[in-house]
């Protein structure tokens, strides 16, 4: 089969409105009828309630981890592997309760929390397959614990690749095997303990039948000719280990793009770095010390003393006799009072830089400029970055794969916006495989992008 997409045609470009230009619309944004189709009725599936096998109980010690070890070993087939962290309650993205199932090996569930490595585990898996769903969650905190696979298959980037609406665990389960998990304990702490029984049972059935549906998502893949796809997506995986950490986290701060003043940014780096410490030593999520909000709060109004830092209360604009009147004061965030001191020596430590030490209004990057900038900046680049997504969302749209997984956003981006000096095909491709895309994305997009060059030659930048 024909991977390369069908390029624009020629006499389609200069007859595009403005309005529908591909560089004015999200990467992923797909074409539709102007009719809304009618709605479907989403069929009702059983709800898987309990392990076939009944719940294991938790593997807490170096001798029952021995024993797990054995039956996996003992076991055949692929490996099913979960992990639940406690996002949003904990500092870190540790893992709290390790689940696998193997076939003729039974489920186990491991408390890593008084056990620290888990190692031993891999030896006893060898280069078996592990099956996880969303494997860049989990492989960081699994990571951590010494686990590393040898071999993986992802249920949620096998089921974008195959174009399913949904990916979520559950979508995906009832897709292929029609059955259905609860899924009510997916937020919880599970830094918990004793974990309660209900979550055991939740933990459980994430691993249950997901061999299966890794299976049945495997013929699906072949039959659509995207085995190859998936296969050099998994292999890429492996070497995954998280997120590349920000040069400048604290930018990431909701609300920052409300502040101008040098100063003020200067204090919200400090606020956010004491958070920071604060959180990483208390084990516990920075929201929780302090909410973005109020950083932006107290970087505006740099209160100078410990009665300073709940500000006035807010005022409502109008009431229904059109009069101003104050909202009743919320009760202040106990991060303020209990952290007080720190907050104010962090502003205080903020004002005190001289002018060469304040950051920046923006951070300096080597990214591209925004997209609406590129028609004024380099209206070349511009061109060639409308054609290729052209391209990209007819192939998208005709072998129903999402367009970030043909090539991510930042990527083609960057590659036109500063193109190699051969701009043939086998340039393009060396470009994009320097960049991390996979031999299967070069295929795709190489030859979009070669062409585009030919109909918007490069020109130096401003």
């Amino acid at each position: 089969m024909n991977d390369t997409p069908t390029s624009r045609p020629a006499a389609h470009r200069d007859e595009t409105p403005p309005a529908r230009r591909a560089s004015d619309e999200p990467v992923s944004a797909r074409s539709s009828s102007s009719e809304s189709p009618e709605p479907q009725e989403t069929p009702a599936y059983p709800l898987l309630e309990a392990p076939a096998d009944g719940v294991p109980d938790v593997i807490t010690t170096a001798a029952q981890l021995k024993e797990c070890c054995a039956a996996i070993r003992a076991g055949h087939g692929p490996v099913a592997i979960d992990a639940e962290r406690a996002s949003g309650f904990r500092y870190g993205n540790d893992a709290y309760l390790v689940q696998l199932r193997r076939e003729g090996s039974g489920t186990w569930l491991i408390d890593p929390v008084p056990l620290n490595d888990l190692s031993s585990l891999n030896t006893a898996i060898g280069s078996a397959e592990w099956v996880l769903h969303a494997a860049t969650q989990d492989l960081p905190c699994l990571k951590a614990l010494g686990l590393r696979p040898r071999k993986l298959f992802d249920t949620e980037l096998g089921s974008r690749l195959a174009g399913l609406p949904r990916v979520g665990l559950a979508a995906v389960t009832e897709h292929f095997i029609g059955v259905t998990l609860a899924k009510e304990h997916s937020a919880v702490d599970w830094s918990t303990r004793p974990l309660p029984h209900d979550w055991l049972v939740y933990a459980a059935l994430d691993v249950e039948r997901l061999v299966e549906v890794r299976d049945a998502l495997a013929a699906e893949l072949e039959a659509q000719g995207k085995a190859e796809w998936a296969r050099q997506e998994f292999e890429a995986l492996l070497d995954f280990e998280g997120p590349t950490p920000k040069k400048e986290p604290w930018r990431r701060t909701s609300g920052l793009h409300a502040l101008r003043d040098l100063r003020q940014l200067a204090r919200v780096r400090a606020l956010w770095q004491t958070r920071e410490d604060i959180a990483q030593r208390r084990d516990t999520t920075p929201g929780r010390v302090l909410p973005d909000a109020l950083i932006i709060d107290l970087a505006r109004r740099n209160p100078h003393d410990t009665s300073g830092l709940v500000g006035p209360p807010a005022i409502r604009p109008r009431v229904g006799d059109g009069s101003a009147r104050r909202r009743r004061p919320r009760p202040a965030h106990r991060g303020l009072a209990r952290y007080g001191e720190r907050w104010l020596a962090a502003l205080k430590a903020a004002d005190a830089l001289p002018n060469r030490e304040l950051p920046t209004a923006t951070q300096r990057t080597s990214a591209p400029p925004p997209i609406r900038a590129w028609h004024d900046k380099n209206p070349a680049a511009a061109g060639r970055l409308d054609d290729v997504r052209y391209g990209l969302q007819r192939f998208s749209d005709e072998r129903r794969v999402p367009v970030e997984n043909l090539v991510t956003p930042d990527l083609l981006r960057r590659v036109i916006w500063s193109p190699p000096a051969d701009t043939s095909e086998d340039g393009w491709r060396a470009a994009l495989s320097a960049g991390g895309a996979r031999p299967w994305q070069c295929d795709i997009v190489a030859p979009l992008l070669a062409e585009a060059a030919l109909d918007h030659p490069s020109h130096p930048t401003n």
